[in-house]
């Protein structure tokens, strides 16, 4: 695990980062990164117990591994880091993408994300969400027109609007601004966190890479310098019926549960027409219905 404490703080310079909640935490990622997607099952863990005390902004890198992904030398390698990534951490994703449908524009994905945010961040996170699923579930090319449209769709955007926002300078701007970010903090790699706290006049902690849950709260507790009280995670159902679409690896990782006990319990709602089964390559997603 990489700590960096040259980072400095945006808080000095950037009125627009000022937050009230004691930290702030640039997670830096690519759409195409499937260590990003399999981080999802921890990030709504800190989220749910620890998010009263930060903010989140997700930072799009361009990184080199999305440039990588043209190369038709490349694939294979691609192919085999998803299925690693998916074995290694639960959450399915499907190398075979890169043999079928592989990727040609990998900078339109971010480009498009860029577009979502300017109907509001909580529609940039539905619209994030929806590629990562189309993607590394249903194997389609999100760098086509088609495919980012019913995804905006599927994320509740007013379609017409973002069509025109993938082509305006604002979209393209916003995008220069985040690798001007990534940059700045000279990060490398996705994805990469770096976390700050209130203090202007303190560094950053980077952690870059995928690591255990019990890490990140480590380094809150050192950002906050005492110990954080934990909220508790809400009913299922209601986690279900606000995140519509989730893997049993993140209600495993949520509720300290075994996939099995997760998946015994899913299935009682399932009798209850509460939720759909939805198999992927690697473990099992839940559609929540009720």
């Amino acid at each position: 695990m990489e700590k960096d404490f040259s980072v400095s703080n945006p808080k000095a310079t950037d009125d627009i980062c000022q937050q009230s909640k004691p930290l702030e935490i640039y997670m830096f990622i690519d759409p195409l990164c499937p260590e990003c997607w399999a981080l999802e099952p921890i990030l709504k863990k800190l989220q749910i117990e620890y998010g009263q005390y930060f903010s989140l902004k997700h930072v799009l890198s361009g990184s080199l591994a999305s440039l990588n992904c043209t190369k038709k030398s490349q694939h294979a390698d691609l192919a085999d880091f998803w299925e690693k990534t998916a074995f290694k951490t639960g959450m399915s994703c499907d190398g075979s993408l890169w043999f079928e449908n592989p990727i040609v524009s990998p900078h339109l994905p971010s480009i498009a994300l860029k577009a979502a945010e300017l109907q509001g961040r909580k529609h940039g996170m539905k619209f994030l969400r929806k590629l990562q699923e189309l993607l590394f579930l249903e194997k389609q090319n999100i760098a086509t027109f088609d495919v980012l449209k019913c995804c905006a769709n599927s994320a509740g955007l007013d379609v017409i609007e973002f069509i025109a926002d993938i082509h305006s300078d604002s979209a393209a701007k916003a995008f220069q601004c985040d690798l001007k970010i990534t940059r700045e903090m000279e990060v490398t790699e996705v994805p990469t966190l770096v976390f700050f706290n209130e203090n202007i006049e303190e560094e950053g902690i980077k952690v870059t890479g995928y690591y255990p849950y019990e890490v990140y709260v480590q380094i809150i507790e050192e950002m906050l310098q005492v110990h954080p009280e934990k909220a508790d995670p809400p009913p299922i159902e209601t986690f279900l019926a606000y995140f519509k679409f989730v893997a049993s690896k993140e209600l495993s990782v949520v509720y300290n549960k075994s996939i099995h006990e997760v998946e015994k319990e899913m299935k009682k709602l399932q009798l209850r027409q509460l939720v759909e089964q939805i198999p992927a390559k690697y473990g099992m997603f839940w559609k929540y219905i009720g």
